[in-house]
């Protein structure tokens, strides 16, 4: 089954709780953390979150574009994170493994996350410790980017290294998916799509939504 996750940081937050019902027939709200320093950007942080969490029954999905985010992860989780995915390059790979641990301890679901210019293999020291794989299809940290295509042959590669050794883990892809590239990315592996401006651009969010499922 193909999973939406209609990424908030593209929706209206003067009418957050409007916009979040709107997304009722996906599957997971995704969060965008960015703290201006791993990412040339700022977005939303804990008191959102802990918002968001009275506004919807979906699993909320939260991307931490952070350094250290061994920090703060129990944060999140007690927050009301369902999800929390981690990047690679924001910390030391010990580090990135406690920060899974303490998703885990806290009853979550963990994943890492990996740049454009981050190798596939950069997953395999995580891979058994993932409940969910994130690959980025745009530079992290601003909504409305380009779909970059030449990452499919990363995303078919992951999902190589999923089937051999993790079949329970998701593979999910962020950035420029659309009614188009979605097919493309479900065709190279990703079983979760993360979506923002294609589905809060849309004139009927539902019907975007199960588009972007194929």
């Amino acid at each position: 089954m193909i999973k939406i996750a209609p990424s908030i940081l593209s929706a209206d937050f003067a009418y957050l709780g409007r916009d979040i019902e709107a997304i009722a027939t996906a599957d997971y709200v995704h969060f965008d953390v960015m703290d201006g320093i791993f990412v040339p950007n700022l977005s939303i942080g804990i008191p959102v979150l802990q918002s968001v969490r009275k506004m919807t029954a979906l699993p909320i999905d939260a991307h931490l574009m952070i350094v250290q985010p061994v920090r703060y992860v129990e944060q999140f989780c007690d927050a009301g994170a369902d999800l929390v995915t981690c990047h690679v390059e924001a910390d030391t790979p010990e580090n990135i493994h406690l920060a899974l641990e303490k998703i885990h301890a806290r009853g979550k679901r963990a994943g890492v996350v990996v740049k454009p210019n981050t190798r596939a293999e950069a997953v395999l020291p995580f891979l058994e410790a993932c409940d969910i794989i994130l690959v980025m299809t745009v530079e992290p940290g601003f909504g409305g980017q380009k779909f970059m295509a030449d990452m499919m042959p990363k995303v078919a590669q992951i999902r190589r290294y999923i089937d051999e050794r993790n079949p329970a883990c998701e593979l999910e892809v962020d950035g420029g998916v659309d009614a188009v590239t979605s097919k493309t990315c479900i065709a190279s592996g990703a079983n979760v799509l993360v979506a923002g401006s294609a589905v809060y651009r849309s004139a009927d969010i539902p019907a975007k939504i199960k588009e972007l499922r194929g």
